[in-house]
């Protein structure tokens, strides 16, 4: 397989935009993905766009991908829609790595686009609950933020976790969040702001929990060999990998053995170790998520993210910085954008030019989105490895 580079990626703030579409959405990031890879329309051979309830909650049930990129001048080529659950973007980066990897194609433009904002929260809400199965999960009312609770209560139980230190992973993700210009929210928080805050499951309050926003992410991908007509700072993906869950009834809820393989997968495919990691993006739905990923993921050992937390060693200037991007918690989570979002995170501090949230030395990020849950178990996680 070929080296293959990000050389251009761009996104939209984070938020609520009641009156601009997805398409126009998606047209945004596109055209700054292709301004920051200094790169025509016409030169894209391949695109993927992920998005996850664009039917639901739009109407626009199928080719939105088309749409989007139609918008820029990007026509006749082949383009394929992914839906992923909270993994569509980062399934749709991992499609146009093997697209430029495999040698079919030399150039790819990967789309992360969602519209989760609506007046009526119930469609919204309605929308999500399809990320199981509908007829025995989420249709039945065990939707996220209950899972989440249940494998906080776990947490807590089995290695002492506390509820304040889940609390300084949305004071800490807030803080990141005010440093980044396309974070939905930019205000910081206390921790007994996070404990006053509306309950939504307990122990979690709605500061715990990721917010509805609308939004969009772009990034263009190409062979190493031709890179560097575009770029003097390409950024290589090292690593691609996508797991789906097991199911197994008798899982401990306090682990996610999908993403320890998916990030076991990536490790051994690129040769670089959880110690070589620079910064990560994880996908922090909830405060519990970012501490069970963290150790899924190998970045520390289990049962002690509190703990670092407690040390300050996953801030920004910390022995591994998570989320400076704010996370999901401030910077939003429009679904099929996420994972795409990550990477462009990724990608402008291994360039240094993540402004006031810059991670010193930054020359290997991972970003890591789960999504959907079947049997409680998590449907789909990919992990990507960025290097310099």
């Amino acid at each position: 397989m070929r080296e293959v580079a990000v050389i251009g990626v761009g996104m939209t703030k984070f938020g609520k935009y009641i009156g601009t579409s997805a398409k126009d959405l998606g047209r945004i990031a596109c055209l700054a993905a292709l301004k920051d890879a200094n790169i025509s329309p016409k030169e894209i051979q391949v695109g993927y766009c992920g998005n996850a309830v664009a039917g639901v909650m739009t109407g626009q049930t199928m080719v939105l991908g088309q749409l989007a990129m139609k918008e820029v001048g990007i026509v006749g080529i082949p383009i394929t829609n992914i839906e992923n659950a909270c993994s569509s973007g980062s399934t749709a980066i991992r499609e146009g790595w093997i697209a430029v990897a495999s040698g079919m194609y030399d150039i790819a433009l990967v789309l992360g686009v969602e519209k989760l904002y609506a007046s009526d929260t119930g469609k919204t809400v309605q929308a999500l609950a399809g990320a199981s199965d509908i007829e025995t999960e989420g249709g039945l009312g065990l939707i996220m933020p209950g899972v989440w609770a249940m494998r906080a209560i776990k947490h807590m139980e089995k290695y002492g976790t506390t509820i304040d230190q889940l609390a300084k992973i949305s004071v800490k993700n807030h803080n990141n969040g005010c440093l980044n210009p396309n974070s939905q929210y930019q205000k910081p928080c206390t921790i007994e702001e996070v404990h006053k805050a509306r309950m939504i499951a307990d122990p979690l309050t709605v500061l715990h929990c990721s917010p509805i926003g609308d939004g969009a992410a772009a990034a263009v991908l190409c062979s190493k060999e031709i890179a560097r007509r575009y770029t003097t700072k390409p950024v290589f993906v090292a690593a691609a990998v996508l797991t789906t869950g097991t199911y197994d009834m008798l899982r401990d809820l306090t682990t996610n053995q999908l993403e320890t393989r998916a990030a076991k997968e990536a490790y051994e495919f690129s040769g670089i170790g959880p110690e070589e990691i620079s910064l990560a993006e994880v996908h922090d739905c909830f405060t519990i998520a970012e501490v069970l990923r963290c150790e899924s993921l190998g970045l520390c050992p289990k049962g002690e993210y509190g703990r670092w937390v407690d040390q300050g060693l996953t801030e920004i200037d910390g022995k591994i910085p998570v989320n400076p991007s704010g996370g999901l918690l401030a910077k939003g989570h429009p679904v099929g954008a996420t994972g795409v979002a990550q990477v462009a995170e990724v990608v402008w501090h291994l360039r240094g030019e993540a402004g006031k949230r810059q991670v010193k030395n930054a020359k290997v990020g991972l970003t890591h989105c789960s999504g959907g849950a079947v049997l409680g178990d998590t449907a789909a996680c990919t992990v990507t490895l960025l290097k310099k």
